[in-house]
């Protein structure tokens, strides 16, 4: 399975429209090849490099096994159209929030997992809440890492 943005390439600067300095949208993903039996993905950005341990930006779930791309600036609603739910963010917020180093350039990993089924979650779940259940039930999982940092503009 394959991930990656039309805005960026993997290992290189998010745009700042994709940031909380910018119009904190969430960037365009496409992903390909996902594994034979998938029921439905898992998307959860995070920056590792955070003062206080991992901070999750994105905790996205539910989304239909058909589908193959997120457009730009996905509604941060708890229930989607499609089907698909979002948790919240560290930021206590549901939906999507941009990078937003206090200092530095950070690594922003958006991952997403292929799984043999649908999560009976709420919308508005945490991610703990989310990978609990998702447990044993990855089939393929594909990442994209970007970097940010304030310095940058």
């Amino acid at each position: 399975m394959h991930l990656y943005s039309s805005e960026f390439l993997a290992g290189t600067f998010i745009p700042f429209k994709y940031t909380c300095d910018g119009e904190n949208h969430s960037p365009p993903l496409t992903w390909e090849d996902p594994p034979p039996g998938t029921q439905s993905f898992v998307l959860i950005a995070s920056d590792p490099d955070a003062p206080n341990g991992t901070f999750t930006h994105w905790v996205l779930y539910n989304m239909p096994a058909d589908l193959r791309q997120l457009p730009e600036s996905v509604p941060n609603h708890g229930s989607l159209p499609n089907g698909s739910r979002q948790g919240k963010n560290d930021f206590d917020r549901i939906g999507f929030d941009g990078p937003c180093p206090p200092n530095g350039n950070h690594r922003y990993f958006f991952k997403l997992h292929a799984l043999d089924r649908s999560l009976d979650i709420a919308p508005g779940a945490s991610k703990e809440d989310v990978l609990q259940a998702m447990d044993a039930h990855v089939l393929d999982a594909a990442e994209l890492m970007g970097l940010y940092g304030r310095a940058n503009f």
